[in-house]
């Protein structure tokens, strides 16, 4: 097998941010693609085969590009960079970092990080009804957020609307103190850290008061209708079949609807079908509604993260195919644990 070397400058100012931390990126890109990678004097080298080299250097001038577009390149940025060179995929990287959504009150840009990300930022754009389905750390309700401020802003809608189910995860709370919007917060949480993150306190205080953005359980969207608004309702998969139906037809001319859910984390009785599971069979051929899936690739949560929803979703996959050979099994006449 032939060995190819190729050698390109990197600009010193952005050297440590495309390298990483006592060069812990250049050292992740020769392990995931089999290249050796020398650094010395403002300069690589890459040496492998022809098709090592070609995505090395793919993943090291995306970087780069980044990295002057002033991004601090993060373990995800490389993660998703190696991936894409695998599969021969070139600058979708850089096409989503220009697709900048908006910014939080810090001035941080918010942006699709990966091409499922993508995919589901551009559905909220065409489509008036979106679900978002998808493991945790996908960024499903942040980008739907970010969406809804966005719109808000530019005057495309008069209010938000935030809605979920009031359901508890696996526990009993009990009855909790205080008046009606002391009681249902704990069960919005989530929704208010992304409205202060991008709106700030002062300002979302603002518009809640002028009742611009409205935080509800989904039990108080019955017998309303909704027009020009921007609705999120987050955590679908805890939503009943009767309460998926009555919140889908409360919209209204002029707005657009986000769900956002994921059905491995349901905390439903479990002989409950989840809303979000029947709408997608329901829905799934009705113009202006579009489904987007969101996969373990689009987590972009610690690296951590990616590897605990990979685990689970392989545990889960090797459970159901379990089930159903004893399914089979059983159909059959044959009783568990004999030979058939």
């Amino acid at each position: 097998m032939t060995l190819e070397e190729n050698i390109f400058d990197i600009p010193s100012e952005h050297e440590q941010n495309v390298c990483g931390q006592f060069d812990t990126y250049l050292k992740k890109i020769e392990r995931t693609i089999g290249v050796t990678v020398i650094s010395r004097d403002g300069r690589l080298k890459l040496i492998g085969n022809e098709a090592q080299v070609k995505a090395a250097r793919q993943v090291l001038l995306e970087l780069v590009e980044l990295s002057r577009r002033g991004n601090q390149i993060t373990e995800q940025n490389v993660d998703y960079a190696l991936s894409l060179a695998m599969e021969h995929i070139e600058g979708a990287l850089l096409a989503m970092d220009g697709d900048t959504i908006c910014h939080t009150i810090s001035g941080k840009s918010i942006k699709p990080k990966t091409l499922g990300q993508k995919e589901y930022v551009d559905a909220i754009r065409k489509n008036m009804i979106v679900f978002g389905v998808g493991p945790a750390g996908t960024g499903k309700t942040y980008l739907a957020m970010a969406m809804a401020i966005t719109a808000f802003k530019a005057n495309e809608v008069e209010r938000i609307i935030l809605t979920r189910p009031a359901i508890e995860a696996g526990e009993k709370l009990g009855f909790l103190p205080g008046d009606l919007q002391s009681k249902v917060d704990p069960y919005l949480r989530p929704l208010y850290d992304a409205l202060y993150q991008i709106m700030g306190a002062e300002s979302f205080q603002k518009n809640m008061e002028k009742g611009l953005i409205e935080v509800a359980p989904l039990a108080y969207m019955r017998g309303r209708t909704l027009d020009n608004a921007f609705i999120i309702l987050d955590e679908a998969q805890n939503t009943t079949q009767a309460q998926m139906k009555m919140f889908l037809t409360r919209i209204g001319f002029g707005s657009k609807v986000v769900v956002t859910g994921d059905a491995t984390q349901k905390d439903l009785a479990p002989d409950v079908r989840s809303g979000l599971e029947v709408a997608e069979k329901v829905l799934a051929k009705v113009e202006g509604i579009s489904f987007c899936k969101l996969t373990s690739r689009d987590v972009v949560r610690h690296p951590l993260v990616q590897k605990i929803v990979t685990a689970y979703e392989e545990y889960e996959r090797k459970s159901v195919q379990r089930k159903e050979s004893h399914d089979v099994k059983h159909r059959k006449g044959v009783r568990p644990g004999t030979r058939s």
